[in-house]
């Protein structure tokens, strides 16, 4: 079977790096149709995710993601494709934290007085 490997260092520390993965798990949940299953640990976090096709796991720490994902027969003509979407997702969430995100957007609401 094919196999993805994205690892990625971070600054983030571990609570933000939690929320960073928790809104990774939300939308691979959301438009991946993933099942993701999230365990808390003291020091470091575990992400399942499975489909139809593909299982991994998503580990996050106070310094690292590794993910590492098993793609079925009908998924690995796409690996390549699938790996770097992933990854882009990844980059993007760890870029953008989603506390400043969030924040950004709250800004972005709230009504501006006029001169």
């Amino acid at each position: 079977m094919p196999e993805i490997h994205i690892h990625r260092e971070h600054r983030l520390g571990f609570k933000q790096a939690r929320k960073v993965a928790f809104s990774w798990a939300e939308k691979a949940e959301e438009k991946l149709d993933m099942e993701c299953v999230y365990e808390e640990g003291d020091t470091e976090d575990l992400l399942t995710f499975t489909r139809s096709g593909v299982k991994g796991t998503l580990l996050v720490d106070a310094g690292q993601f590794e993910l590492r994902a098993q793609l079925g027969f009908l998924l690995a003509a796409f690996k390549e494709r699938i790996e770097s979407e992933i990854a882009a997702q990844l980059d993007e969430l760890l870029d953008k934290p989603p506390k400043a995100a969030a924040k950004k957007a709250a800004a972005a609401a709230k009504p501006r007085k006029k001169a």
